[in-house]
Protein backbone atom coordinates (compact mmCIF):
# COMPACT_ATOMS: atom_id res chain seq x y z
CA UNK A 1 0.00 0.00 0.00
CA UNK A 2 1.28 3.41 -0.94
CA UNK A 3 2.26 5.69 2.29
CA UNK A 4 1.25 8.83 2.91
CA UNK A 5 4.31 9.96 3.40
CA UNK A 6 4.71 12.98 0.44
CA UNK A 7 8.72 12.73 0.40
CA UNK A 8 8.48 9.25 0.27
CA UNK A 9 5.93 9.03 -2.78
CA UNK A 10 7.75 11.97 -4.95
CA UNK A 11 11.32 9.97 -4.09
CA UNK A 12 9.86 6.47 -5.32
CA UNK A 13 8.16 8.75 -8.59
CA UNK A 14 11.55 10.16 -9.25
CA UNK A 15 13.59 7.06 -9.10
CA UNK A 16 10.69 5.34 -11.33
CA UNK A 17 11.00 7.60 -14.01
CA UNK A 18 14.89 7.33 -14.21
CA UNK A 19 14.66 3.35 -14.04
CA UNK A 20 11.58 2.85 -16.01
CA UNK A 21 10.04 -0.50 -14.90
CA UNK A 22 7.10 -2.05 -16.03
CA UNK A 23 5.45 -1.58 -12.95
CA UNK A 24 6.00 -0.17 -9.09
CA UNK A 25 4.79 -2.69 -6.46
CA UNK A 26 4.61 -1.52 -2.98
CA UNK A 27 5.47 -4.06 -0.58
CA UNK A 28 3.34 -4.53 2.38
CA UNK A 29 5.15 -7.17 4.20
CA UNK A 30 2.53 -10.00 4.01
CA UNK A 31 2.07 -13.50 3.56
CA UNK A 32 -0.27 -13.26 0.43
CA UNK A 33 2.62 -11.14 -0.53
CA UNK A 34 5.65 -13.70 0.46
CA UNK A 35 3.92 -16.39 -1.66
CA UNK A 36 3.12 -14.22 -4.35
CA UNK A 37 6.61 -13.51 -4.89
CA UNK A 38 7.89 -17.20 -4.45
CA UNK A 39 5.65 -18.15 -6.98
CA UNK A 40 7.07 -15.97 -9.62
CA UNK A 41 10.29 -16.44 -8.57
CA UNK A 42 9.54 -20.27 -9.11
CA UNK A 43 8.78 -19.10 -12.64
CA UNK A 44 11.17 -16.89 -13.72
CA UNK A 45 14.00 -19.54 -12.00
CA UNK A 46 15.41 -16.45 -9.69
CA UNK A 47 14.02 -19.94 -6.68
CA UNK A 48 14.01 -23.25 -7.04
CA UNK A 49 12.09 -25.21 -4.84
CA UNK A 50 13.49 -27.81 -2.15
CA UNK A 51 12.04 -30.69 -0.98
CA UNK A 52 8.87 -29.15 1.16
CA UNK A 53 8.48 -32.33 3.47
CA UNK A 54 12.54 -32.07 4.52
CA UNK A 55 13.16 -28.50 3.98
CA UNK A 56 10.10 -26.82 4.86
CA UNK A 57 9.39 -23.25 3.64
CA UNK A 58 13.32 -23.39 2.38
CA UNK A 59 14.55 -22.15 -1.57
CA UNK A 60 17.60 -22.44 -3.36
CA UNK A 61 19.39 -19.59 -5.23
CA UNK A 62 22.40 -18.93 -7.54
CA UNK A 63 24.09 -15.92 -7.90
CA UNK A 64 25.57 -15.26 -11.69
CA UNK A 65 29.21 -16.76 -11.63
CA UNK A 66 30.63 -13.26 -11.26
CA UNK A 67 28.69 -12.31 -8.28
CA UNK A 68 29.89 -14.41 -5.59
CA UNK A 69 30.80 -11.85 -2.66
CA UNK A 70 30.73 -8.48 -1.85
CA UNK A 71 32.65 -6.08 -4.46
CA UNK A 72 35.11 -4.17 -2.11
CA UNK A 73 37.03 -2.93 -4.89
CA UNK A 74 33.93 -1.72 -5.97
CA UNK A 75 32.42 -0.27 -3.09
CA UNK A 76 32.43 3.47 -2.31
CA UNK A 77 31.81 6.30 0.23
CA UNK A 78 30.95 9.32 -1.84
CA UNK A 79 31.35 11.86 0.79
CA UNK A 80 31.91 15.63 -0.33
CA UNK A 81 35.74 15.54 -0.23
CA UNK A 82 38.15 12.62 -0.48
CA UNK A 83 39.77 13.00 3.19
CA UNK A 84 36.21 12.40 4.75
CA UNK A 85 36.10 8.89 3.08
CA UNK A 86 39.99 8.69 3.89
CA UNK A 87 42.67 6.18 2.73
CA UNK A 88 41.27 2.95 3.36
CA UNK A 89 37.70 3.20 1.49
CA UNK A 90 37.13 3.98 -2.28
CA UNK A 91 36.29 7.53 -2.91
CA UNK A 92 34.19 9.06 -5.69
CA UNK A 93 32.57 12.39 -6.10
CA UNK A 94 29.30 12.48 -5.36
CA UNK A 95 28.18 14.32 -8.75
CA UNK A 96 30.29 12.19 -10.58
CA UNK A 97 28.61 8.77 -8.37
CA UNK A 98 24.97 10.58 -9.66
CA UNK A 99 25.92 10.85 -12.93
CA UNK A 100 27.81 7.17 -13.47
CA UNK A 101 25.41 5.23 -12.21
CA UNK A 102 22.63 7.54 -13.32
CA UNK A 103 23.85 6.49 -16.55
CA UNK A 104 23.22 2.99 -15.65
CA UNK A 105 19.83 3.13 -13.49
CA UNK A 106 18.73 5.28 -16.66
CA UNK A 107 15.83 2.40 -18.11
CA UNK A 108 17.88 -0.53 -15.85
CA UNK A 109 14.65 -1.82 -14.75
CA UNK A 110 12.22 -1.84 -18.15
CA UNK A 111 10.82 -5.16 -18.51
CA UNK A 112 10.63 -6.35 -14.79
CA UNK A 113 8.77 -4.45 -11.67
CA UNK A 114 10.32 -1.97 -9.02
CA UNK A 115 9.56 -3.07 -5.77
CA UNK A 116 9.91 -0.58 -2.81
CA UNK A 117 10.45 -2.39 0.60
CA UNK A 118 10.28 -0.49 3.37
CA UNK A 119 12.17 -1.64 6.28
CA UNK A 120 12.80 -0.96 10.29
CA UNK A 121 16.49 -1.59 11.44
CA UNK A 122 16.04 -2.55 15.01
CA UNK A 123 12.72 -3.64 16.91
CA UNK A 124 9.96 -1.27 16.70
CA UNK A 125 9.38 1.72 19.15
CA UNK A 126 13.31 1.67 20.13
CA UNK A 127 15.36 4.24 20.42
CA UNK A 128 18.12 2.24 18.17
CA UNK A 129 15.65 2.27 14.91
CA UNK A 130 16.02 3.45 11.45
CA UNK A 131 13.91 3.39 8.79
CA UNK A 132 14.90 2.44 5.33
CA UNK A 133 13.41 2.12 1.46
CA UNK A 134 15.07 -0.29 -0.71
CA UNK A 135 13.64 0.06 -4.22
CA UNK A 136 15.05 -3.68 -6.01
CA UNK A 137 14.06 -5.21 -9.70
CA UNK A 138 15.09 -8.46 -7.70
CA UNK A 139 12.34 -10.91 -5.98
CA UNK A 140 15.32 -12.70 -4.39
CA UNK A 141 16.09 -8.96 -2.48
CA UNK A 142 12.38 -8.35 -1.36
CA UNK A 143 12.27 -12.67 0.02
CA UNK A 144 15.98 -12.13 1.72
CA UNK A 145 14.67 -8.14 2.93
CA UNK A 146 11.58 -9.88 4.46
CA UNK A 147 13.62 -12.54 6.32
CA UNK A 148 16.61 -9.51 7.81
CA UNK A 149 14.46 -6.39 8.31
CA UNK A 150 10.75 -6.07 9.52
CA UNK A 151 9.48 -4.67 6.15
CA UNK A 152 5.60 -3.03 5.53
CA UNK A 153 3.59 -1.14 7.47
CA UNK A 154 5.25 -1.44 10.27
CA UNK A 155 8.02 0.76 8.87
CA UNK A 156 5.65 3.51 7.43
CA UNK A 157 3.84 3.45 11.36
CA UNK A 158 7.46 4.11 12.53
CA UNK A 159 8.69 6.74 9.77
CA UNK A 160 4.75 8.83 9.88
CA UNK A 161 5.35 11.62 7.64
CA UNK A 162 9.43 12.04 8.41
CA UNK A 163 11.76 12.52 5.54
CA UNK A 164 14.73 11.09 7.29
CA UNK A 165 14.96 7.72 5.91
CA UNK A 166 17.59 6.01 3.82
CA UNK A 167 16.60 5.95 0.65
CA UNK A 168 18.04 2.70 -1.39
CA UNK A 169 17.89 2.26 -5.22
CA UNK A 170 19.15 -1.55 -6.53
CA UNK A 171 19.01 -2.71 -10.02
CA UNK A 172 20.58 -5.90 -11.44
CA UNK A 173 21.05 -4.10 -14.36
CA UNK A 174 22.70 -6.64 -16.65
CA UNK A 175 25.12 -7.87 -13.54
CA UNK A 176 28.00 -7.09 -15.53
CA UNK A 177 30.96 -6.56 -13.23
CA UNK A 178 32.52 -3.37 -15.39
CA UNK A 179 29.32 -1.70 -14.45
CA UNK A 180 29.00 -3.01 -11.31
CA UNK A 181 29.17 -0.16 -8.30
CA UNK A 182 28.08 -0.11 -4.80
CA UNK A 183 27.70 3.30 -3.47
CA UNK A 184 26.95 5.29 -0.57
CA UNK A 185 26.15 8.86 0.28
CA UNK A 186 26.53 9.57 4.02
CA UNK A 187 25.63 13.17 3.80
CA UNK A 188 22.73 12.41 1.49
CA UNK A 189 21.32 8.91 3.74
CA UNK A 190 21.73 7.16 0.11
CA UNK A 191 22.88 4.35 -1.28
CA UNK A 192 22.80 3.18 -4.98
CA UNK A 193 23.62 -0.05 -5.80
CA UNK A 194 23.88 -1.66 -9.27
CA UNK A 195 24.71 -4.61 -11.21
CA UNK A 196 24.65 -7.12 -8.83
CA UNK A 197 22.40 -9.64 -7.36
CA UNK A 198 24.58 -10.93 -4.09
CA UNK A 199 23.25 -10.41 -0.92
CA UNK A 200 25.95 -8.61 0.43
CA UNK A 201 25.91 -5.95 -2.39
CA UNK A 202 22.43 -5.67 -2.60
CA UNK A 203 20.64 -6.34 1.01
CA UNK A 204 21.14 -2.42 1.37
CA UNK A 205 19.65 -2.92 4.72
CA UNK A 206 22.21 -4.88 6.14
CA UNK A 207 26.33 -3.74 5.42
CA UNK A 208 25.47 -0.68 3.33
CA UNK A 209 23.01 0.50 6.08
CA UNK A 210 23.64 -1.23 9.33
CA UNK A 211 27.54 -0.26 8.93
CA UNK A 212 28.50 2.56 6.44
CA UNK A 213 25.62 4.72 6.74
CA UNK A 214 24.85 4.33 10.23
CA UNK A 215 28.30 4.52 11.56
CA UNK A 216 27.83 8.42 10.01
CA UNK A 217 24.65 9.08 11.47
CA UNK A 218 26.09 7.30 15.16
CA UNK A 219 28.97 9.53 15.01
CA UNK A 220 26.65 12.82 14.36
CA UNK A 221 23.90 11.53 16.49
CA UNK A 222 25.98 10.33 19.69
CA UNK A 223 25.74 6.56 19.14
CA UNK A 224 27.83 3.43 17.49
CA UNK A 225 27.56 1.04 14.33
CA UNK A 226 29.83 -1.75 14.53
CA UNK A 227 30.49 -4.86 13.33
CA UNK A 228 30.10 -6.71 15.90
CA UNK A 229 27.85 -10.21 17.29
CA UNK A 230 26.09 -9.95 20.66
CA UNK A 231 25.76 -12.52 22.72
CA UNK A 232 24.31 -13.27 26.71
CA UNK A 233 26.08 -16.15 29.17
CA UNK A 234 23.54 -17.66 31.91
CA UNK A 235 25.09 -19.22 34.99
CA UNK A 236 24.19 -21.84 36.94
CA UNK A 237 22.58 -19.39 39.27
CA UNK A 238 20.33 -17.86 36.25
CA UNK A 239 22.13 -14.39 36.04
CA UNK A 240 22.81 -13.18 32.75
CA UNK A 241 26.11 -11.11 31.34
CA UNK A 242 26.33 -9.58 27.81
CA UNK A 243 29.47 -8.96 25.83
CA UNK A 244 29.97 -7.76 21.99
CA UNK A 245 32.75 -9.14 20.16
CA UNK A 246 34.35 -8.17 16.65
CA UNK A 247 35.30 -10.41 14.13
CA UNK A 248 36.07 -9.99 10.61
CA UNK A 249 33.83 -12.48 8.12
CA UNK A 250 33.72 -15.74 8.15
CA UNK A 251 36.16 -16.08 11.33
CA UNK A 252 33.82 -17.96 13.45
CA UNK A 253 31.72 -14.67 14.61
CA UNK A 254 28.40 -16.67 13.88
CA UNK A 255 29.93 -19.98 15.27
CA UNK A 256 30.45 -17.93 19.00
CA UNK A 257 27.05 -16.00 18.61
CA UNK A 258 25.23 -19.13 18.84
CA UNK A 259 27.77 -21.76 20.88
CA UNK A 260 26.48 -24.46 23.16
CA UNK A 261 28.62 -24.51 26.41
CA UNK A 262 30.76 -27.86 26.42
CA UNK A 263 29.20 -31.09 28.75
CA UNK A 264 31.87 -30.36 31.68
CA UNK A 265 30.30 -26.58 31.50
CA UNK A 266 26.98 -27.78 33.49
CA UNK A 267 24.41 -25.24 34.14
CA UNK A 268 25.50 -22.40 31.68
CA UNK A 269 23.58 -21.38 28.79
CA UNK A 270 24.44 -19.13 25.87
CA UNK A 271 21.66 -16.81 24.46
CA UNK A 272 22.30 -15.43 20.77
CA UNK A 273 21.22 -11.76 20.77
CA UNK A 274 23.16 -10.85 17.43
CA UNK A 275 25.32 -12.92 14.97
CA UNK A 276 26.83 -9.71 12.94
CA UNK A 277 25.77 -6.01 13.88
CA UNK A 278 25.74 -4.20 16.79
CA UNK A 279 23.96 -0.47 17.92
CA UNK A 280 25.49 0.94 20.74
CA UNK A 281 24.00 3.87 23.09
CA UNK A 282 24.71 4.97 26.26
CA UNK A 283 21.60 4.38 28.80
CA UNK A 284 20.28 6.28 31.75
CA UNK A 285 22.83 4.05 33.76
CA UNK A 286 25.81 5.20 32.24
CA UNK A 287 26.40 1.39 30.86
CA UNK A 288 26.98 0.69 26.84
CA UNK A 289 23.66 -0.98 25.95
CA UNK A 290 23.24 -2.83 22.92
CA UNK A 291 20.86 -3.66 20.42
CA UNK A 292 20.78 -6.26 16.93
CA UNK A 293 19.02 -3.99 14.33
CA UNK A 294 18.83 -7.22 12.19
CA UNK A 295 15.89 -9.54 12.32
CA UNK A 296 17.45 -12.48 10.63
CA UNK A 297 20.99 -14.05 9.63
CA UNK A 298 22.89 -13.81 6.40
CA UNK A 299 25.42 -16.45 7.12
CA UNK A 300 27.96 -18.70 5.23
CA UNK A 301 27.39 -22.17 4.77
CA UNK A 302 30.64 -24.18 4.39
CA UNK A 303 31.75 -25.86 7.48
CA UNK A 304 28.22 -25.44 9.07
CA UNK A 305 27.67 -28.73 10.99
CA UNK A 306 26.62 -30.32 14.33
CA UNK A 307 29.43 -29.61 15.95
CA UNK A 308 30.95 -26.24 14.49
CA UNK A 309 27.35 -24.64 15.37
CA UNK A 310 24.62 -26.82 15.72
CA UNK A 311 21.68 -24.06 16.52
CA UNK A 312 22.55 -22.73 13.16
CA UNK A 313 22.26 -26.08 11.54
CA UNK A 314 18.70 -26.22 13.39
CA UNK A 315 18.09 -22.33 12.16
CA UNK A 316 18.50 -23.05 8.56
CA UNK A 317 16.09 -26.28 8.46
CA UNK A 318 13.05 -24.24 7.21
CA UNK A 319 12.13 -21.13 6.18
CA UNK A 320 15.62 -20.51 4.34
CA UNK A 321 16.97 -19.19 1.31
CA UNK A 322 20.34 -21.11 0.24
CA UNK A 323 22.41 -19.04 -1.87
CA UNK A 324 25.37 -21.06 -4.16
CA UNK A 325 25.30 -24.63 -2.21
CA UNK A 326 25.23 -27.47 -4.06
CA UNK A 327 21.93 -29.29 -4.83
CA UNK A 328 21.43 -33.03 -4.34
CA UNK A 329 19.27 -35.16 -6.70
CA UNK A 330 16.57 -35.42 -3.90
CA UNK A 331 15.89 -31.71 -3.66
CA UNK A 332 17.84 -31.32 -0.55
CA UNK A 333 21.27 -29.04 -0.07
CA UNK A 334 25.27 -30.00 0.79
CA UNK A 335 27.95 -27.96 1.45
CA UNK A 336 31.34 -28.89 2.19
CA UNK A 337 32.25 -29.14 5.91
CA UNK A 338 28.84 -30.75 6.29
CA UNK A 339 27.50 -33.84 8.47
CA UNK A 340 26.98 -35.62 5.31
CA UNK A 341 29.42 -37.04 3.25
CA UNK A 342 29.81 -35.70 -0.18
CA UNK A 343 26.79 -37.33 -2.13
CA UNK A 344 27.71 -39.23 -5.07
CA UNK A 345 26.24 -36.40 -7.50
CA UNK A 346 25.05 -32.85 -7.32
CA UNK A 347 24.45 -29.69 -9.00
CA UNK A 348 27.42 -27.21 -7.93
CA UNK A 349 27.33 -23.72 -7.47
CA UNK A 350 27.30 -23.03 -11.08
CA UNK A 351 24.72 -25.25 -11.85
CA UNK A 352 26.58 -27.93 -13.66
CA UNK A 353 26.80 -31.64 -12.93
CA UNK A 354 29.42 -32.41 -9.91
CA UNK A 355 30.72 -35.90 -8.23
CA UNK A 356 33.48 -36.45 -5.54
CA UNK A 357 35.48 -36.73 -8.56
CA UNK A 358 35.02 -33.17 -10.31
CA UNK A 359 38.26 -31.90 -8.73
CA UNK A 360 36.07 -28.51 -7.63
CA UNK A 361 34.11 -27.32 -4.73
CA UNK A 362 30.61 -28.26 -5.18
CA UNK A 363 29.58 -25.37 -3.45
CA UNK A 364 31.02 -22.14 -3.30
CA UNK A 365 33.16 -20.87 -0.11
CA UNK A 366 30.96 -17.94 0.59
CA UNK A 367 27.74 -19.88 0.34
CA UNK A 368 25.20 -18.49 2.40
CA UNK A 369 22.01 -19.02 3.86
CA UNK A 370 19.47 -16.46 4.95
CA UNK A 371 17.20 -17.66 7.83
CA UNK A 372 14.86 -15.89 10.09
CA UNK A 373 16.13 -14.98 13.83
CA UNK A 374 13.14 -15.97 15.61
CA UNK A 375 13.52 -20.03 14.77
CA UNK A 376 17.29 -19.99 16.47
CA UNK A 377 17.21 -22.02 19.57
CA UNK A 378 19.04 -19.82 21.51
CA UNK A 379 17.67 -16.73 20.42
CA UNK A 380 17.92 -14.43 23.54
CA UNK A 381 14.65 -13.56 25.11
CA UNK A 382 16.01 -9.82 25.16
CA UNK A 383 17.05 -9.83 21.17
CA UNK A 384 13.97 -7.74 20.02
CA UNK A 385 14.27 -5.54 23.95
CA UNK A 386 13.51 -2.02 22.50
CA UNK A 387 16.41 -0.71 25.07
CA UNK A 388 18.72 -3.29 24.15
CA UNK A 389 21.02 -5.13 26.37
CA UNK A 390 23.85 -3.79 28.48
CA UNK A 391 27.55 -4.97 27.87
CA UNK A 392 30.11 -5.39 30.46
CA UNK A 393 33.22 -6.54 27.54
CA UNK A 394 33.93 -5.62 24.43
CA UNK A 395 35.74 -8.57 22.58
CA UNK A 396 38.19 -7.93 19.21
CA UNK A 397 39.20 -10.82 17.54
CA UNK A 398 41.00 -12.23 14.40
CA UNK A 399 42.56 -15.10 12.27
CA UNK A 400 46.34 -15.53 13.35
CA UNK A 401 48.54 -18.71 13.33
CA UNK A 402 51.03 -16.69 15.33
CA UNK A 403 51.46 -13.62 17.32
CA UNK A 404 48.06 -12.86 19.23
CA UNK A 405 48.04 -15.04 22.22
CA UNK A 406 44.62 -16.63 23.08
CA UNK A 407 43.24 -13.79 25.17
CA UNK A 408 44.40 -11.08 27.05
CA UNK A 409 42.59 -7.97 28.91
CA UNK A 410 43.80 -4.34 27.69
CA UNK A 411 45.22 -1.76 30.52
CA UNK A 412 42.11 0.61 29.92
CA UNK A 413 39.65 1.96 27.39
CA UNK A 414 42.04 4.01 25.32
CA UNK A 415 44.80 0.59 25.30
CA UNK A 416 41.45 -1.11 24.15
CA UNK A 417 40.98 1.01 20.96
CA UNK A 418 44.63 0.82 20.06
CA UNK A 419 44.32 -2.89 20.29
CA UNK A 420 41.13 -2.90 18.17
CA UNK A 421 42.54 -0.32 15.66
CA UNK A 422 45.71 -2.75 15.63
CA UNK A 423 43.57 -5.71 14.85
CA UNK A 424 44.70 -7.95 11.91
CA UNK A 425 43.11 -10.96 10.37
CA UNK A 426 43.74 -13.38 7.52
CA UNK A 427 41.38 -12.84 4.62
CA UNK A 428 38.54 -15.48 3.38
CA UNK A 429 36.48 -16.37 0.66
CA UNK A 430 34.35 -13.73 2.09
CA UNK A 431 36.33 -10.89 0.41
CA UNK A 432 35.66 -10.71 -3.09
CA UNK A 433 39.16 -9.59 -4.71
CA UNK A 434 41.66 -10.12 -2.18
CA UNK A 435 43.98 -13.76 -1.87
CA UNK A 436 43.31 -15.68 1.09
CA UNK A 437 45.40 -16.09 3.60
CA UNK A 438 46.77 -12.77 3.45
CA UNK A 439 47.01 -10.83 6.72
CA UNK A 440 45.10 -7.38 6.79
CA UNK A 441 44.84 -4.91 9.22
CA UNK A 442 41.38 -4.32 10.16
CA UNK A 443 40.92 -2.47 12.78
CA UNK A 444 37.46 -3.23 14.76
CA UNK A 445 36.76 -5.82 12.01
CA UNK A 446 35.20 -2.32 10.35
CA UNK A 447 37.98 -1.73 7.42
CA UNK A 448 35.45 -2.58 4.78
CA UNK A 449 32.48 -0.76 6.64
CA UNK A 450 33.36 2.43 8.13
CA UNK A 451 31.20 5.06 6.58
CA UNK A 452 33.91 7.82 7.02
CA UNK A 453 37.60 7.98 7.68
CA UNK A 454 38.76 5.63 9.48
CA UNK A 455 41.04 7.92 11.74
CA UNK A 456 38.10 9.95 12.19
CA UNK A 457 36.10 6.88 13.31
CA UNK A 458 39.27 5.71 15.70
CA UNK A 459 38.73 9.41 17.10
CA UNK A 460 34.99 8.73 17.63
CA UNK A 461 35.82 5.55 19.73
CA UNK A 462 38.01 7.36 21.96
CA UNK A 463 35.83 10.39 22.43
CA UNK A 464 33.00 7.51 22.79
CA UNK A 465 35.22 6.18 25.92
CA UNK A 466 34.89 9.73 27.50
CA UNK A 467 31.42 9.76 27.23
CA UNK A 468 30.61 6.58 29.13
CA UNK A 469 30.28 6.77 32.43
CA UNK A 470 30.77 2.92 32.83
CA UNK A 471 32.53 1.45 29.58
CA UNK A 472 32.73 -2.05 29.19
CA UNK A 473 36.33 -3.02 29.91
CA UNK A 474 38.07 -4.49 26.75
CA UNK A 475 39.83 -7.63 25.51
CA UNK A 476 41.24 -9.54 22.41
CA UNK A 477 41.08 -13.32 21.36
CA UNK A 478 42.77 -15.78 19.03
CA UNK A 479 41.29 -18.99 18.30
CA UNK A 480 43.18 -19.71 15.82
CA UNK A 481 47.12 -19.66 16.76
CA UNK A 482 48.47 -23.24 15.56
CA UNK A 483 51.20 -25.24 16.70
CA UNK A 484 54.10 -26.19 14.16
CA UNK A 485 52.39 -28.94 12.22
CA UNK A 486 49.62 -26.06 11.52
CA UNK A 487 47.00 -27.44 13.37
CA UNK A 488 44.45 -25.41 15.67
CA UNK A 489 45.44 -26.11 19.18
CA UNK A 490 42.77 -24.64 20.85
CA UNK A 491 39.59 -26.80 20.45
CA UNK A 492 37.29 -23.73 19.81
CA UNK A 493 33.75 -23.74 19.29
CA UNK A 494 31.85 -24.40 22.68
CA UNK A 495 35.13 -24.57 24.56
CA UNK A 496 35.37 -20.75 23.63
CA UNK A 497 32.91 -20.42 26.54
CA UNK A 498 36.08 -21.08 29.01
CA UNK A 499 37.82 -18.10 27.46
CA UNK A 500 34.35 -16.15 28.01
CA UNK A 501 34.12 -17.11 31.63
CA UNK A 502 37.45 -15.04 32.33
CA UNK A 503 36.46 -12.43 30.55
CA UNK A 504 33.29 -11.95 32.80
CA UNK A 505 35.59 -12.78 35.96
CA UNK A 506 37.68 -9.84 35.58
CA UNK A 507 34.49 -7.81 34.69
CA UNK A 508 33.52 -8.49 37.77
CA UNK A 509 36.92 -7.89 39.37
CA UNK A 510 37.70 -11.26 40.20
CA UNK A 511 39.60 -13.53 37.81
CA UNK A 512 43.38 -13.96 38.15
CA UNK A 513 45.89 -12.24 35.56
CA UNK A 514 49.29 -11.17 35.10
CA UNK A 515 50.31 -8.07 33.67
CA UNK A 516 52.57 -8.62 30.32
CA UNK A 517 53.85 -6.11 27.71
CA UNK A 518 50.66 -6.53 25.72
CA UNK A 519 47.92 -6.40 28.58
CA UNK A 520 46.66 -8.69 31.28
CA UNK A 521 46.99 -12.27 30.51
CA UNK A 522 45.51 -15.44 32.21
CA UNK A 523 47.67 -17.46 34.27
CA UNK A 524 46.83 -21.32 33.03
CA UNK A 525 44.89 -22.26 35.56
CA UNK A 526 42.46 -18.91 35.53
CA UNK A 527 40.97 -20.79 33.03
CA UNK A 528 38.42 -23.66 33.80
CA UNK A 529 39.69 -26.38 32.48
CA UNK A 530 37.59 -29.52 33.35
CA UNK A 531 37.33 -31.52 30.56
CA UNK A 532 39.35 -29.58 28.80
CA UNK A 533 41.54 -31.91 25.93
CA UNK A 534 44.68 -29.80 26.46
CA UNK A 535 48.01 -30.60 27.95
CA UNK A 536 50.03 -27.79 30.31
CA UNK A 537 52.52 -27.53 27.32
CA UNK A 538 49.42 -26.68 24.94
CA UNK A 539 47.44 -23.95 27.35
CA UNK A 540 51.27 -22.04 28.09
CA UNK A 541 51.52 -22.04 24.15
CA UNK A 542 48.46 -20.53 23.41
CA UNK A 543 49.68 -17.85 26.21
CA UNK A 544 52.99 -17.29 25.31
CA UNK A 545 54.45 -14.02 23.77
CA UNK A 546 57.43 -14.28 21.37
CA UNK A 547 59.64 -10.86 21.76
CA UNK A 548 60.51 -11.17 18.25
CA UNK A 549 57.42 -11.63 16.70
CA UNK A 550 55.50 -8.49 18.16
CA UNK A 551 58.08 -6.40 17.58
CA UNK A 552 57.27 -7.05 13.73
CA UNK A 553 53.62 -6.49 15.14
CA UNK A 554 54.63 -3.49 16.68
CA UNK A 555 56.34 -2.33 13.22
CA UNK A 556 53.14 -3.57 11.65
CA UNK A 557 50.80 -1.32 13.15
CA UNK A 558 52.80 1.76 12.75
CA UNK A 559 52.89 1.12 9.22
CA UNK A 560 49.38 0.70 8.88
CA UNK A 561 48.57 3.78 11.33
CA UNK A 562 50.89 6.13 8.83
CA UNK A 563 48.05 5.62 6.21
CA UNK A 564 46.09 8.24 7.85
CA UNK A 565 49.04 11.67 8.71
CA UNK A 566 48.26 13.79 10.87
CA UNK A 567 44.44 12.58 11.32
CA UNK A 568 45.33 9.37 13.22
CA UNK A 569 44.24 10.10 17.07
CA UNK A 570 47.48 11.26 18.93
CA UNK A 571 46.31 9.24 21.50
CA UNK A 572 46.87 5.83 19.36
CA UNK A 573 50.87 7.08 18.45
CA UNK A 574 51.31 7.05 22.25
CA UNK A 575 49.97 3.63 22.83
CA UNK A 576 52.12 2.80 20.11
CA UNK A 577 54.83 4.20 21.64
CA UNK A 578 54.44 3.01 25.28
CA UNK A 579 53.93 -0.73 23.87
CA UNK A 580 57.33 -0.52 21.93
CA UNK A 581 58.86 0.26 25.42
CA UNK A 582 57.27 -2.38 27.55
CA UNK A 583 57.98 -5.02 24.71
CA UNK A 584 61.85 -3.67 24.31
CA UNK A 585 61.97 -3.81 28.72
CA UNK A 586 60.28 -6.76 28.86
CA UNK A 587 61.90 -9.76 29.79
CA UNK A 588 60.68 -12.71 28.00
Amino acid sequence: MKPNNKTVVAWVEEMAKLCKPDTVVWCDGSEEEKQRLISEALRTGELEELDQKKLPGCYYHRTALNDVARTEQLTFICSPTAEGAGPTNNWMDPKEAYRKLGAIFDGAMKGRPMYVVPFLMGPPGSPFVKVGVELTDSRYVVLNMRIMTRIGDVAWNQLGDSSHFTRGLHSKADLDEKRRFICHFPQDNTIWSVGSGYGGNVLLGKKCLALRIASALGRKEGWMAEHMLILGIENPKGEVRYVTGAFPSACGKTNLAMMIPPAALKGYKVWTVGDDIAWLRIGPDGRLWANNPEAGFFGVVPGTNSRSNPNALQTIQRDTIYTNVAKKPDNTVWWEGSDDPAPAQATDWKGRPWTPASGEKAAHPNSRFTAPAAQCPCISPRWEDPAGVPIDAIIFGGRRARVAPLVYQTFHWQHGVFVGASAASETTAAQQGSAVGVVRRDPMAMLPFCGYNMADYLAFWLEMGKRIPNPPKIFNVNWFRTNADGQFIWPGFGDNLRVLLWILDRVAGQGRAVESPIGYLPPAEALNRDGLPLSDGELNSLLSLDKTEWKTELQGVGEFFQKFGDRLPKALWEEHAAAGRRINDWKF
